[in-house]
């Protein structure tokens, strides 16, 4: 495409030099520029994309955009935009054609639930005779087509690359987890958005974003810049869950019609005559358009909150109630999302994905309805991530599990023992009686990994910071009938140690520990 075309949108920017240039492709990364790349440089956190532009140009940029005129290069075409990361992603939407000017897409965020809604919708489309892409923290994908995940929400550029691609392969819909760091960055800026969900905000992600009310604001721009109508999207919505403490705040902020949905407050679409067992849930959809009955293999309230989200977002698409029924009642298990491993020792156990103190509290209250037997709770906390969430966790799983492992999800560049000890504070201020003495009088101690050897009683924790090995122990110790739930990592296939990505899926580690309690 030649560089006049990809400027025609993009007001009130004078370009320097040959508007005739080819261009190639998109990058603000300098490694990856390839000749005739326009390259964008950008100030980042970490770095200076400005410092940048003469290696850049060595490796064949055809065009720089930049914005700060001082870094200006002599013999390439150059252009300086105020917001680069906005012209980028607007700039990255007219390279590849636009693709989502011309199909449905909806957009989840929120701190929990986005995946396994995005996976609701899927299904809800297909019903309607929809076929989706859906873009998420799994991976990019439609049919045979799937292209890996590198964020949440890509960098723009990647991100409208992925919509050609999937749309090429024959998508009719695109469903995407829309992060907040994405909507901070302005990834998202080149998406037509039609629906807009926002499941729920809890602590997550202050170590970028410092504090709440920055966290928040990140979200509300889906909500309040990026679902106002156009001429060619006239008709949006907003999904707006009234339960979340932070419902109100969005709907007043939405930019365009809202569709409230409520397990506990009510809304527009809500649910009727729940209940809920470890086969799933059974309920009577209510919804402005009509009642219908469904059930679902999913458990808890957290995933009837997810139905109801993805219900509302059939609803804002005018789909039929028939469609959003089959689409619920059709929908597989999400990877890494109370995904079960199969054993033959009578053993519930659970991988979930699970970071957050409230996704956490959700699960192992989900699990205490429905327990028959104990729980057993293998949690870690990431390193180089808030640690101002790791007391937190660990108060929840002590108070909900019969015996809680502490142990280490991905250490990063930490060291494993020192998060472990910051979980530990928090279980510790919990139970004071535990302070200086290792164990408490009320039936809920602190053991020591040997003590274990021949199960227990009590009610307690242990920590035990090789994850294999806290695997295991929780896979020995449970009884026909226990639950065990291994969380924090969920679909991942790795663990991240130092800086390195070393291979580990809590699905085959509990398989494997299984396998050999059979041998």
């Amino acid at each position: 495409m030649k560089l006049s075309d990809i400027l025609a949108r993009t007001p009130d920017v004078e370009l320097h030099g040959d508007a005739s240039a080819e261009i190639t492709e998109l990058t603000c990364d300098s490694r990856r520029v390839r000749p005739g790349a326009l390259f964008f440089a950008l100030r980042g956190t970490t770095a200076d994309g400005h410092r940048f532009i003469g290696r850049a140009i060595a490796a064949g940029a055809a065009a720089i955009a930049l914005e700060d005129a001082a870094f200006a290069p002599a013999g390439v075409p150059w252009f300086r935009v105020a917001d680069g990361r906005g012209a980028m992603a607007g700039m990255a939407a007219t390279f590849q054609g636009d693709p989502t000017a011309g199909l449905p897409l909806i957009g989840i965020t929120g701190t929990n639930g986005k995946t396994t809604t995005t996976y609701l919708i899927e299904a809800i489309l297909a019903a309607a005779g929809m076929p989706a892409a859906v873009l998420g923290t799994i991976a990019y994908r439609f049919g045979a087509t799937t292209i890996a995940a590198s964020h949440t929400t890509p960098e723009s550029t990647e991100l409208q690359a992925a919509f050609r691609q999937l749309a090429d392969a024959g998508a009719k819909a695109f469903v995407m987890e829309v992060s907040s760091h994405a909507l901070e960055q302005r990834r998202a800026d080149g998406c037509h958005f039609d629906v807009g969900i926002f499941s729920n905000l809890t602590r997550d992600h202050l170590d970028y974003h410092g504090t709440m009310e920055q966290y928040l604001h990140s979200k509300l721009r889906l909500f309040s810049e990026l679902l106002r109508p156009t001429p060619g999207k006239p008709v949006r919505r907003a999904c707006v869950n009234m339960d979340d403490p932070y419902g109100a705040i969005v709907a007043g902020h939405a930019a365009c019609p809202v569709i409230s949905y409520g397990v506990r407050s009510g809304g527009d679409v809500r649910a009727a005559g729940v209940s809920s067992s470890v086969s799933g849930i059974r309920a009577t959809l209510v919804t402005p358009r009509g009642e219908i009955p469904f059930a679902s293999r999913l458990l808890g309230s957290f995933n009837l909150s997810n139905i109801l989200a993805a219900a509302s977002a059939g609803i804002a698409l005018d789909l039929p109630l028939a469609a959003i029924k089959a689409g619920i009642e059709g929908h597989a298990v999400v990877p890494g999302r109370l995904e079960r491993v199969e054993n033959g020792r009578g053993v519930t156990l659970l991988v979930d994905y699970a970071h957050t103190g409230d996704a956490l509290e959700n699960v192992l209250s989900t699990l205490k309805e429905i327990a028959t037997a104990r729980i057993i709770t293998v949690f870690g906390c990431g390193g180089d991530r808030d640690p101002g969430k790791r007391p937190i966790m660990g108060r929840i799983a002590t108070e909900l599990s019969d015996l809680a492992i502490v142990t280490s999800d991905n250490p990063r560049t930490e060291e494993p023992f020192r998060i472990l000890e910051q979980i530990r504070a928090g279980i510790v201020e919990s139970l004071p009686h535990l302070q200086g003495e290792g164990r408490g009088g009320d039936g809920c101690r602190e053991y020591h990994p040997d003590e274990l050897s021949k199960g227990f009683a009590d009610k307690g924790f242990v920590m035990l910071e090789n994850r294999r090995d806290a695997i295991r122990l929780a896979v020995r110790l449970a009884r026909p009938g226990d639950i065990v739930l291994l969380t924090g990592k969920g679909h991942e296939d790795y663990q991240i140690i130092g800086s390195t990505k070393q291979p580990f899926d809590d699905r085959e580690e509990a398989a494997k520990a299984f396998a050999e309690l059979d041998t």
